[in-house]
């Protein structure tokens, strides 16, 4: 690990702050003490009820991973390759590969970037199973005042598929406009002089620019999954955490707390703020692969998890611009979860800066990686990875 926030109080040059937080080197410190940085709410664990997942020796020596040029990559060698912090792979129920790097333990929480967008798909499918939320309503019923905006008659289920027709530029590297906004009011980055104070709730009815009708091409806008946090909100009538908490988080068997980033007037970051340990994101992952139950106890409907896995449209994922990060893979995007088709579908979450959870629920096959890489989006990093896991789904068998 470098030198950041070594001495204390650290010199200028190796502090970080939140102003620089996301960049490299500093991301490498930062994306595990994010609580350090930004405000966060508390996911409470269980601390007497653990989802034990027995470790056993898998021998993944023979491992050959391509490295897209003709060459071989083994895993150790892709893990640094792709500035990997934490990697785990459960199969059948059981810890075949576990690793740390960069200081990190398997009791450090790591940002989860995107995967909290997924981590909120689950949690839409225990709100509908308890008739709390209804997916076909429009967003308006539960937050009315975002008409007259551009969420104006999009429906849950469309912010859950990613299919509003919001005009918003995901340009992770801009320096101005409305991600730059948007990330002031989510806490995420410091107010310029001169600013407004703002927050969440008050940005998202300003966005007003449309580029077509609701329900058409996959358009991955992330201030439609924090809009969707603040239905979750209303329509329970709790906190994000605490349901997070209850209805997912506790049931699972997690070993640690997780934790959410939070505005100055605590909304939760639900696009990408979520904080957790590498195993316990595994078990969400094992969660999956057993159809949403954990022994007897049914935690996600089965049937919610089929959904995700085999109704999303490949027509709209065609249309929309992530296909290019997955040539030749024939896939869809449902309640914030990718699949790739196949006789085995691929179930995951993708989050920048490397954050993946990968669920082969045929081959009950779990893939936990949180990384710390330089770009937001490395096209070279994604492909990387994507090699990788199939090497893995082969070598497993």
């Amino acid at each position: 690990m470098s030198d950041l926030m070594s001495t204390f109080p650290p010199p200028p040059e190796e502090s970080v702050t939140l102003a620089n937080w996301r960049h490299p080197p500093f991301n490498r410190w930062a994306f595990q003490h994010v609580r350090e940085i930004v405000p966060s709410a508390e996911i409470a664990n269980e601390y007497d009820d653990l989802w034990r997942l027995p470790p056993v020796d898998a021998g993944l020596d023979g491992l050959a991973i391509s490295d897209g040029s003709g060459g071989r990559l083994d895993l150790e060698g892709f893990l640094s390759a792709t500035q990997t912090d934490a990697f785990v792979i459960v199969h059948r129920g059981r810890v075949i590969c576990e690793r740390y790097f960069n200081g990190m333990t398997a009791a450090t929480p790591h940002i989860l970037m995107s995967v909290s967008k997924s981590m909120l798909g689950l949690l839409a499918g225990v709100l509908v199973s308890r008739g709390i939320l209804d997916t076909a309503a429009p967003a308006t019923r539960y937050v009315p005042e975002l008409k007259g905006s551009a969420f104006e008659g999009v429906s849950v289920s469309q912010l859950l598929d990613m299919r509003s027709g919001l005009d918003f530029d995901e340009d992770y590297l801009a320096t101005s406009g409305d991600i730059v906004a948007y990330r002031k009011s989510t806490n995420w980055n410091p107010p310029d002089p001169g600013d407004i104070p703002t927050h969440l709730r008050a940005f998202l009815p300003t966005l007003r620019a449309r580029l077509g009708p609701h329900g058409g091409k996959f358009n991955y806008v992330s201030p439609c999954t924090d809009l969707l946090g603040w239905i979750f909100e209303r329509a329970a009538s709790r906190r994000y955490s605490d349901l997070m908490s209850d209805l997912l988080w506790k049931p699972l068997g997690a070993a640690y707390s997780a934790y959410i980033t939070v505005d100055t007037l605590g909304a939760p970051r639900c696009a990408g703020g979520m904080c957790v340990t590498a195993m316990d994101l595994a078990r969400v992952g094992q969660l999956l692969v057993q159809g949403g139950r954990r022994g007897s106890h049914e935690i996600v409907p089965k049937a919610w998890l089929d959904d995700i896995e085999q109704a999303g449209e490949t027509e709209a994922w065609d249309a929309g611009s992530f296909g290019a990060y997955y040539p030749g893979r024939r896939m869809h995007y449902r309640t914030k979860w990718y699949v790739e088709h196949g006789t085995s579908p691929l179930t995951f979450g993708m989050g920048i800066h490397g954050q993946n959870l990968f669920v082969d629920r045929a081959r009950e096959l779990v893939i936990a990686k949180l990384s710390s890489q330089n770009l937001p989006i490395d096209a070279a990093a994604i492909a990387s990875t994507s090699r990788a896991v199939d090497a893995i789904r082969r070598h497993i068998g």
